[in-house]
C-alpha cells in the first residue's frame, strides 16, 4: 500500500488555518498515529507524534490545544475542526475536555449535537416511504465544540480519532 504524504500536508495545511484564527485565542494543531503496544503483559496505546506516512486503516488522534494568550477570559466561543478528507471519524479522543459538542455530515454548514439523523427513502411493499434514520459517525464531515470561558493565559486541548480510508 502506498503511504499517504500529501494527506498529512493537508493536516498541516489545517492547522496552520486554525493559528490565524483571532488573537488573544491561538489553536494548535497536532497529529499522531495511534499504535498499541505490549508493555509488561499488558496492552496499551501509544501516540506517535507527527506521523511521516500513513497507510490505509491507520488511525489517527487530531488534537487541537486552544489557548487563550491575553490578560482576559474569553467567552462563548466555537472551535470547529473539519474531519480530514481520506478519512472517517471514529470517536471523541478520551481524557480531553468535555465540552458540548456537535457535529456536521455537510461539510460544516450546519451542525447539531449526536445523534444526528437524517432522511432516507426506501420502499416498503411496493412504496416509497421516508424514514429517519441514525447518521453514523463515519459520515460526519466535521466537530465543533463550544468553549463557554476560557480564563486568561490557559489552555484546553480538544480532539479526536479518525482513520484513513
Amino acid at each position: 500500500m502506498k503511504p499517504l504524504t500529501p494527506f498529512l500536508l493537508a493536516i498541516l495545511g489545517v492547522g496552520t488555518a486554525l493559528a490565524q484564527a483571532a488573537t488573544p485565542v491561538v489553536l494548535n494543531l497536532a497529529l499522531f498515529a495511534v499504535h498499541t503496544v505490549k508493555a509488561d503483559g499488558k496492552t496499551t496505546e501509544q501516540l506517535v507524534p507527527s506521523p511521516g506516512n500513513v497507510l490505509p486503516g491507520d488511525v489517527l488522534s487530531q488534537i487541537v490545544t486552544v489557548k487563550n494568550t491575553g490578560s482576559k477570559a474569553v467567552l462563548n466561543f466555537p472551535v470547529t475542526l473539519p474531519v480530514p478528507k481520506n478519512t472517517v471519524y471514529l470517536a471523541p479522543e478520551s481524557g480531553l475536555a468535555s465540552l458540548r459538542t456537535e457535529y456536521s455530515v455537510d461539510g460544516g454548514k450546519t451542525f447539531a449535537p449526536a445523534p444526528l439523523m437524517k432522511t432516507v427513502t426506501v420502499t416498503e411493499n411496493g412504496k416509497s416511504v421516508s424514514k429517519q434514520v441514525e447518521v453514523k459517525p463515519s459520515e460526519y464531515t466535521a466537530v465543533r465544540w463550544y468553549v463557554t470561558e476560557l480564563a486568561a493565559q490557559s489552555a484546553l486541548k480538544l480532539g479526536y480519532r479518525i482513520q484513513v480510508k
